[in-house]
Parts: structure tokens; C-alpha cells; sequence
């Protein structure tokens, strides 16, 4: 209780903060101009995420921005506001504890009637020290790169199904590793980079299982590898040089949230449809994730 409670006061905080970005015309009960379209872009007060919400806002949309540190949510919601097009408000969560991914999409349903795009965006790079868990104590990169959207997304379903035809944006990579079911969390052996890789097929997997379950439902649902190693802190801090820069990056997953002609249950690289990892083709492999995921979200 205690968690929710505060989540809300800070969101009332910033929802008067946000209030002057609102394009002009009738509002709805939330505040947002009913015509927008509203796109949620969970870990957005940074680079990748952060350039794709000033450039939705650009478009006239409504970006729901998420992050951990208040400070860097307010500003991207400042920025927007001073640009002049569009609104934004910060909504802040740990995706590391899963009360509080449920505290966070429990607050974005009373405040949104509807979510015209989901972008499943914010993730970690653990390269290299020991193992760390989160605060259910899974291991830290599968719970916050894949657990949390997947529990998101699984809450905030029937709200963007209802504003079809909508969209769900995982963003991956190509770095993609097979998943051993036999030790997920990788409590036996533990690697970063394998953690990561796995981690960011688990996300392809779950898209190409929840594409067939949303055919002919109006809700396009893809999957993105944007760049090779983005000029973003993700980047420096796995101790890695970049290789390509955050607007290549921003201009692919703004290409899926905008472009008309997208292909569902697709995995991008850039702009282009392309293959994923065998393993993520692989029907019962998504069915053992699928039982492993709900297994770990159950009762958390």
C-alpha cells in the first residue's frame, strides 16, 4: 500500500507539471488532448528512449514517460513541453520488483483510457561482475529486461486492445543466445553477456508468441533490434565503444511506431524485417517460456 501510495503522490506532482505540454483542443478526464495518440515508452529519460519520446511528441502524441530518477523524468517532460507539440507526463518505476510494475500499470489504467502504442524499451547491461538478483530475487537482467514487460504488457493488454488498432513494441537485439530451461535465472553458471543475450531472445520469443495470439485482434506486435551498440550510458557502462549512434537507432523504432506498413509478429534489424535466433522459432521452447514466465510472475 505503502508503494502505490507513493507513486501516485509523485505522479500528481508531475501531472501538474505536465499539464502546459497538452496540445490545444478538448481534453479528456485525463488531461490529454482526446485526438493524440498515446504511446507509453518504458525506460525513457535516456538514450534510446529518451530521443523516440521527444520525436513522438513531435508527431502531436501524448508519450507516457517512464523511468526511475524523477529529475530526468521531468525533464524529458520539460523538453517536450518547450518544443511546443505534443504532451508528456512521468510516471516512475523500479522494473526491478515486480509489485512495483504492478503498482505502475495499475496507475497508468486509471489515468489512460487508452494506449495506442506499448514500447517495451528499458533493460540492463550487466557485462561483467557477479551475479545480482532483483528484488524478488530473480536474476537482475531476465527480471528487468524481459519479466517486467512481459508482466506489463500481460496487465496492459486488454487497454490497448481496446484502442486498436494499436501497437506493442518489444525492443531487443541481435545479440541473441538459446535459452537453457534447465537453469533460466542461471543460478548454477552465470555469464552477463549470456544473461543479456538470453534475456533479449526471451523478449523475441514472447513477441512471436503474443503475435499469433493478437492476429486479426488490430493490434500489430513486433520485435526490434535498432542498432548495433548505440552511443548510449547502456553502452559505456558495459565497457563496450559504440558502434552506431542513438538517432540510427531512434529513426528504426520511429519507423515501427509510425510507418503503416509493418509486418506483425515480425523481428526487425533497423528497418527491415530479418531472422532471429532458431530457438525463438522453436514452438515448444516458447511454451516452456511461456510456463517459466508465469510461474515467476505468479503471486509477485
Amino acid at each position: 500500500m505503502r508503494l502505490k501510495s507513493t507513486l501516485l503522490a509523485v505522479v500528481a506532482t508531475i501531472a501538474v507539471v505536465g499539464q502546459g505540454a497538452v496540445a490545444q483542443g478538448a481534453r479528456g478526464a485525463s488531461g490529454v488532448d482526446p485526438k493524440a495518440r498515446v504511446i507509453l515508452i518504458t525506460g525513457s529519460t535516456d538514450g534510446l528512449g529518451r530521443e523516440v519520446a521527444r520525436r513522438a511528441a513531435a508527431t502531436g502524441a501524448h508519450v507516457i514517460v517512464h523511468g526511475r530518477n524523477r529529475e530526468r523524468g521531468l525533464a524529458v517532460v520539460e523538453e517536450i513541453k518547450s518544443a511546443g507539440k505534443g504532451s508528456a507526463a512521468f510516471y516512475p518505476a523500479d522494473l526491478a520488483s515486480l509489485a512495483n510494475v504492478r503498482a505502475f500499470a495499475d496507475t497508468i489504467l486509471r489515468h489512460y483510457p487508452r494506449i495506442d502504442v506499448l514500447v517495451n524499451n528499458a533493460g540492463v547491461w550487466l557485462r561483467e561482475g557477479p551475479r545480482q538478483t532483483s528484488a524478488d530475487g530473480y536474476e537482475m537482467t531476465f527480471a528487468v529486461n524481459y519479466l517486467a514487460g512481459y508482466l506489463l504488457t500481460k496487465m496492459l493488454l486488454p487497454r490497448v486492445m481496446a484502442s486498436a488498432p494499436s501497437r506493442i513494441i518489444n525492443v531487443a537485439s541481435q545479440t541473441q543466445s538459446p535459452i537453457d530451461f534447465t537453469d533460466v535465472l542461471q543460478e548454477r553458471t552465470y555469464a552477463g553477456q549470456r544473461a543479456y543475450s538470453q534475456s533479449k531472445l526471451a523478449q523475441v520469443m514472447y513477441t512471436f508468441d503474443l503475435a499469433r495470439e493478437l492476429e486479426g485482434k488490430r493490434v500489430t506486435v513486433v520485435a526490434l533490434h535498432p542498432a548495433t551498440l548505440m552511443d548510449t550510458h547502456l553502452v559505456e557502462a558495459a565497457g563496450m565503444s559504440p558502434r552506431s549512434t542513438v538517432d540510427e537507432g531512434a529513426t528504426a523504432l520511429m519507423h515501427l511506431i509510425m510507418d503503416v506498413n509493418i509486418t506483425h509478429g515480425a523481428f526487425y534489424r533497423g528497418t527491415i524485417a530479418g531472422r532471429a535466433n532458431p530457438q525463438a522459432y522453436d514452438e515448444g521452447a516458447r511454451a516452456q517460456l511461456k510456463a517459466v514466465s508465469e510461474k515467476l510472475i505468479g503471486g509477485k
